[in-house]
């Protein structure tokens, strides 16, 4: 991953191979062209106060994303300056707010691909911006490349290495908060582009048992207490909805405990995890055209796995356990049928009216297990359906609870993490259409409105008294367009970031 450094050196003597400054759009109360942002002052004096100028004749507008490349003006020892679109300029002078810097440096991260060293000379107004620019940097220069034939100048990013190095200059090396900041945003990131990693890996080389595998090496790494039930401790423990779902598979199922715990602790959150390693839609097949992208469904489980080891990372003050709920949906003779029901490990039973709903049915087992434990809170995450991609689009996440201040919560800690999410209700009048005649429960209901019966089902297996909510990230976890601020195309590792805001929280007592 791209190396990290806080500089107080003037950016006219560093030694690099690019200067990377902010540019913003006129803002209603100040119309015009670009605006230079701050800390490219000794860039603009260098071209005689006129960069805005030259950046406008090159076409550039200040709108987010926007990259525009221009030599150096001389006397630089860098060749090249990179001005990256912030957007609009802020009316008061508050300051960028992280998305804008997280954003910026990201797509400036991805324009350098091929690069050594690039200084970051960003509006740095206090640690936190610090911490903003280092995830967007560390994010954006995200590449997945490990199948590809690194000598083939066709593959990769035209055969380019990522950004190898970057300092972030106004930043302060010996500020403890600007240290720690930089420290944080360096676990975070490193954690997420490993579920980055985990959810683009080919299904043929990531099954349950594999993925199970990559928890124990980080487990053992950090710290972090783990335990897996293969499928004869699932049979043995009743594990009906997981074990009814990997029934179709080669690749039996797994349930992956990760339990990191702090001796300062005074709140418990439990992390649960939809693990669909491969999703076929079993024998309630998926059509055409609808299969290939499906090596995704285990992003829950990713985000789950990435926060629990960033809470370690970070030594928060909070007990975090991760359960993992790893099966793969395949078609066969021994698979689950529609008409089957399913004895869940709560001892509820379940007609199975939709091979395809599967997420939901190894979630449940895994949110009655969270709930033996009485943790505080359980949030689960999931790429649970497309209903709530309809809803909310490819980039926004929805936000489910039976605790209206919990889901406000949870919400709060997205927007703080720079997560697009929504709050969305569980209207009891859906809970009608999953009634059964067969069993206690159907894992399906009213097709309209098809994201929160997901949600409704999913509250039947938490257990009493406990707070819960359910995040639906269908359409952020996965980026089938192209890249954008510091989204790659493919995996992105949605929720991540959410989660450990909210175990961050959770430690400094923030969670009622």
């Amino acid at each position: 991953m791209t190396a990290l450094t806080l500089s107080t050196a003037a950016v006219a003597g560093l030694r690099a191979d690019a200067i990377v400054i902010g540019v913003a759009k006129g803002s209603a109360s100040k119309p015009g062209g670009p605006v230079v942002a701050p800390g490219a002052e000794a860039v603009n004096q260098a071209y005689d106060g006129n960069l805005a100028g030259v950046l406008e004749t090159l076409g550039a507008s200040g709108a987010e994303g926007e990259v525009t490349k221009l030599p150096a003006p001389a006397g630089f020892k860098a060749p090249l300056v990179v001005a990256v679109g912030l957007g609009a300029q802020p009316e008061k002078d508050s300051g960028y707010d992280a998305e804008a810097l997280r954003k910026a440096a990201g797509a400036a991260a991805r324009a350098l691909t091929g690069t050594k060293k690039a200084a970051f000379a960003l509006p740095l107004t206090d640690a936190a911006d610090a911490s903003a620019v280092a995830e967007g940097v560390l994010l954006g220069a995200y590449s997945f490349d490990v199948y590809k034939d690194k000598g083939d100048p066709k593959n990769g990013k035209n055969g380019k290495a990522p950004l190898a190095e970057a300092a972030l200059l106004g930043g302060k090396p010996r500020d403890k908060a600007y240290k720690a900041a930089v420290e944080r945003a360096v676990a975070v990131s490193e954690e997420l582009n490993r579920a980055r990693d985990l959810v683009n890996t080919p299904p043929n080389d990531l099954n349950p048992e594999a993925f199970a595998a990559v928890a124990q090496a980080a487990a053992k790494e950090h710290g972090i207490k783990v335990q897996v039930l293969d499928e004869k401790a699932l049979v043995k423990g009743g594990y009906g909805g997981i074990l009814g779902v990997g029934a179709g598979s080669a690749s039996g199922p797994r349930l992956v405990k990760l339990s990191y715990t702090s001796s300062k602790a005074k709140k418990h959150l439990a992390l649960v995890g939809k693990g669909i390693t491969y999703d076929s839609g079993g024998i309630s097949l998926k059509p055409a055209g609808h299969n290939e992208t499906m090596k995704c469904d285990m992003s829950g489980a990713a985000a789950v796995f990435a926060a629990v080891v960033a809470a370690a990372r970070l030594g928060l003050e909070v007990n975090v356990t991760g359960w993992l709920a790893l099966a793969e949906n395949m078609p066969s003779g021994s698979a689950t049928r529609p008409g089957d029901v399913l004895r869940m490990y709560s001892g509820k039973t379940v007609e199975v009216l939709n091979t395809d709903a599967e997420g939901r049915l190894v979630l449940a087992d895994a949110l009655w297990a969270a709930s033996e434990e009485k943790p505080d809170a359980i949030v689960d995450v999931a790429t649970l359906t497309g209903a709530m991609m309809l809803a909310l689009g490819s980039r926004t996440f929805g936000v489910m609870a039976n605790d209206d201040g919990f889901r406000a919560a949870v919400h709060e800690a997205a927007e703080e993490a720079g997560e697009p999410a929504w709050p969305m209700p569980l209207p009891e009048h859906l809970r009608k259409g999953m009634e059964s005649s067969t069993a206690d429960i159907a894992n399906m209901g009213e097709r309209m409105g098809g994201g929160l019966v997901a949600g409704l089902f999913l509250r039947e297996f938490v257990g009493e008294g406990i707070t819960w909510a359910h995040l639906d990230i269908a359409g952020p976890a996965f980026n089938e367009g192209g890249p954008f601020g510091y989204t790659p195309k493919g995996g992105t590792g949605s929720a991540v970031r959410t989660l450990v805001r909210l175990a961050e929280r959770a430690a400094a007592g923030e969670l009622s």
